[in-house]
């Protein structure tokens, strides 16, 4: 997948947990879902189950750990989707 389609998709899903829109609007690869985005942990959940609900991907608990920036989603995501 292009980077800017999954990052496009990336940012429809986080959207609604979002608590810091500068941040947001500024959003790039380094942005860190809990530092930058101010989402908190319960939140990050739910946007790892709509990760998998939107790309058909299954996240074990280790992906799960390791989802802290757009850049670990994204690598995450081209690695499962590459599986």
């Amino acid at each position: 997948m292009i980077k800017n389609q999954l990052i496009a998709k990336l940012k429809i899903i986080i959207t609604p947990y979002v608590q810091d829109q500068e941040a947001f609007e500024n959003l790039s690869e380094d942005t860190d879902f809990v530092r930058d985005l101010k989402i908190n942990s319960a939140n990050l959940v739910d946007i790892i189950l709509d990760i998998e609900d939107e790309f058909d991907i299954r996240l074990e608990n280790e992906d799960m750990e390791n989802i802290l920036t757009v850049k670990s989603a994204m690598d995450i995501i081209d690695t499962k989707l590459s599986a």
